[in-house]
């Protein structure tokens, strides 16, 4: 008589054939070309929210040799290799040995982009794994905080190609128009220019107008007539847009002193207005009129700098941070959640922001101004993977 082989041990032998099976069928029907050792790591907290293409570096230690403003994220496995010369390993550096970026618009193919040189007034198109092109030259006066500190594309740029500019000239600050081939020409002349707060931003609201942020040219208060310390909203010809509270008028909002950045989320229609005022850094929540209290302060001065908005998310360069500080809008200008700091000491002082047509977020630095401490590769532009939306309501 043959023995019989006992339950447990059956169904232990049974399951042992059937996965020698299941293992013949798959070795000889499937291949698998990503086999092998990898160096696989835990996801960084954040990472794929602002750090860009997916990456496996690691936190920079700190006070190490990454750190302050002009720092370079390490290298995958630890090794940390800054840029050498104009070089930047950093894969989301597009543009590198540029003088201090004024302004930033991105063009329709979301890889290239137009960089304002803030004291030089030349226009560049860079693109990742490219020498920067000079498009055009604005004569500039950057004295007094001024220079090329705004630049947009037509809001018909598929149709007209056209790009405009803010500069500040020896004699006013201006929007000129900028087309291929040919000089800068004059949009909307005489804004009063002075001893400072000369700089100012140019934006696209959701109906297709041209926004305009102009410092205060250090006049304590500028009449109420005067095209200084104001938000203008214009068409493309320099006429006052239609909807102004004044029809024969550009002013839109009264009460800015040195703003840096003008941005629009074209979803909700809310405008924002960055400014540097003498007491402290603000963001205003742009309504026609004079402008109300502001929707955020930064008692610190951490030199604010442009931005960026889209639902869920407002983004603010920091020049003097050195940082990206990111807010979250709920309704009729106020925020939800909690605000963050990233990129801190990352890139140096960022200063231009511009959202690309595919989502992404360029960054322009200032390290060779004064007070910056800049890397070889610097000036800089770099595209990168937003903030995400979203966050909880405060209590």
């Amino acid at each position: 008589m043959r023995g019989r082989m006992r339950p447990g041990v059956r169904r232990r032998v049974v399951r042992g054939i059937a996965a020698g099976l299941l293992g013949l069928l798959l070795a000889g029907c499937a291949t698998f070309p990503d086999a092998g050792p990898r160096d696989w790591r835990a996801k960084l907290e954040g990472a794929g929210e602002i750090g860009g293409p997916p990456s496996m570096q690691e936190p920079a230690p700190p006070g190490g040799q990454n750190g302050g403003q002009g720092g370079q994220p390490p290298q995958s496995g630890g090794q940390q290799r800054g840029p050498s010369g104009c070089d930047d390993p950093d894969p989301q550096v597009v543009a590198t040995c540029l003088n201090p970026v004024g302004a930033i618009t991105v063009l329709p193919d979301g890889r290239s982009a137009l960089v304002a040189e803030r004291t030089t007034g030349r226009v560049l198109r860079v693109q990742r794994g490219s020498a920067p092109q000079l498009v055009a030259t604005v004569p500039v006066d950057a004295s007094g905080g001024g220079g090329l500190t705004g630049l947009v594309l037509s809001p018909s740029y598929d149709e007209d190609q056209l790009v405009y500019a803010y500069a500040s000239t020896s004699q006013d600050n201006r929007v000129v128009r900028l087309a291929t081939g040919e000089p800068p020409k004059p949009v909307l002349t005489g804004i009063p220019r002075g001893p400072r707060n000369n700089g100012g931003a140019l934006g696209v609201d959701a109906d297709g107008s041209l926004l305009v942020a102009t410092g205060d040219a250090g006049a304590a208060s500028p009449p109420a007539t005067s095209l200084a310390g104001k938000l203008l909203r214009i068409d493309t010809l320099g006429h006052p847009a239609t909807g102004n509270p004044d029809p024969g008028s550009p002013i839109l909002s009264s009460g800015l002193q040195a703003p840096q950045g003008v941005c629009t989320d074209k979803v909700s229609r809310n405008t924002w207005v960055t400014d540097r005022a003498d007491a402290q850094d603000v963001l205003y929540h742009v309504a026609p009129g004079p402008l109300p209290a502001p929707a955020w302060t930064w008692p610190s001065r951490p030199g604010v700098a442009g931005c960026m908005a889209q639902p869920g998310v407002l983004a603010v360069a920091q020049t003097g941070a050195a940082s990206l500080f990111v807010l979250h809008p709920g309704d009729k200008g106020t925020f939800v959640g909690n605000p963050e700091t990233v990129l801190p000491g990352t890139y140096g002082r960022l200063s231009a922001t511009a959202l690309g047509p595919d989502g992404m977020l360029w960054l322009g630095t200032v390290n060779k101004l004064p007070g910056g401490k800049p890397v070889s590769s610097d000036d800089r532009a770099i595209r990168i993977q937003p903030p995400s939306g979203g966050g909880q309501s405060r209590a």
